[in-house]
């Protein structure tokens, strides 16, 4: 994200982008030096190169690429910027690794207001700067009317993960119990209420944040009896599990009292016509663990600010089917598939 000497203050109250701003010239170095060098200034943005050569601990390297879509950009609890910093650094975190830097890649629709370009830029910066990564290269493009839904970003993470350490879903075994972090389905909830104008006697929130330190707890707690993590995005928890079910040629069955949902997003699934099993997280995530483990990864969740509602929800079991079951208390049951038919447009 290269910046020239030339500086000319945005008019960041009345302004639209326009095609020249993405046009390599000097409508497009103010743009950068007066929005985006402003929001994430660092001492890698701030020598205006193509790339940014940093420097890494001892272990190995983690690095994660996203896209963020959401519609609409504004909800409550965030925004597309805070959204796509927290996306990322969960992404390289669900590795176990600590999270270092971050790149942002910016389509930006032709007629989108500086005013809210600033607000979602200042978002990120501001959630890069209190999970400790920088955002220090990227890049900018503006496309006409029509050509994209205001706005687009897309983000590279990189980590550094320590020795020893390697978590995926072939590792989990029999007997394994599946912990999550909390309360599902409040994002994506969030995200169709404000579509849909719905308000609600208490109102839903993402729950977008950043989970690395409380990765880090669990890590410390319990080490490589750590299977696999994961961060129940697109699909929801449903089709996290599934997907590690089909990775790992195992099933999963889960006590449906266990699972942690809150009485307003229950409600509004309901409204809704959805499953909070399949709703979109973006500030919780999912370990499989070895039962000798599980409870002290347990304890160290809830520690944590964001790990005060975790709970252990169910087990992997042998199942050549590799189906996830859901057992209720009264005898009943359930298989918890797929999403089937139509998806959730654009949660995420």
């Amino acid at each position: 994200m290269r910046a020239t000497a030339y500086q000319r203050k945005l008019d960041v109250k009345n302004g639209r982008i326009d095609l020249s701003h993405g046009a390599g010239g000097r409508a497009m170095a103010q743009l950068i030096s007066g929005l985006f060098h402003e929001a994430f200034g660092n001492e890698w943005l701030a020598r205006g190169n193509d790339q940014a050569a940093f420097d890494v601990g001892a272990g190995r390297m983690v690095m994660t690429t996203d896209g963020y879509v959401v519609s609409p950009l504004f909800f409550p609890g965030g925004n597309i910027g805070s959204l796509a910093v927290h996306g990322t650094i969960n992404d390289v975190a669900m590795g176990g690794a600590r999270p270092l830097y971050l790149s942002a890649s910016f389509i930006i629709e032709e007629g989108f207001r500086f005013s809210d370009l600033k607000t979602i830029a200042d978002s990120m910066g501001e959630a890069a700067r209190a999970a400790g990564v920088y955002i220090i290269t990227g890049d900018t493009k503006v496309v006409e009317r029509g050509k994209a839904d205001g706005l687009f970003i897309s983000t590279t993470g990189v980590g550094v993960l320590a020795d020893g350490l390697d978590l995926s879903a072939e590792k989990a075994r029999v007997g394994d119990r599946v912990l999550v972090s909390g309360s599902l389905g409040d994002h994506g909830t969030a995200i169709m209420s404000r579509r849909q104008n719905l308000a609600f006697e208490t109102e839903i929130v993402s729950d977008s944040a950043a989970l690395h330190d409380l990765v880090a707890l669990m890590v410390a707690a319990g080490g490589s009896s750590i299977r696999v993590m994961r961060d129940p995005t697109r699909g929801g928890l449903a089709a996290m599990l599934n997907e590690i079910a089909h990775q790992s040629g195992l099933g999963f069955r889960l006590q449906e009292e266990a699972i942690p949902v809150k009485p307003a997003v229950a409600a509004a699934c309901e409204l809704l016509g959805l499953d909070p099993l399949h709703v979109a997280n973006e500030g919780k995530l999912v370990a499989i663990v070895a039962p000798d483990m599980a409870d002290a990864v347990l304890a160290a969740m809830k520690a944590h600010p964001l790990g005060c509602d975790a709970a252990d929800i169910g087990e992997a079991v042998a199942d050549n089917h590799q189906f996830v079951q859901m057992s209720t208390g009264f005898g009943g049951g359930r298989i918890v598939d797929w999403l089937a038919g139509e998806q959730l447009p654009r949660i995420c």
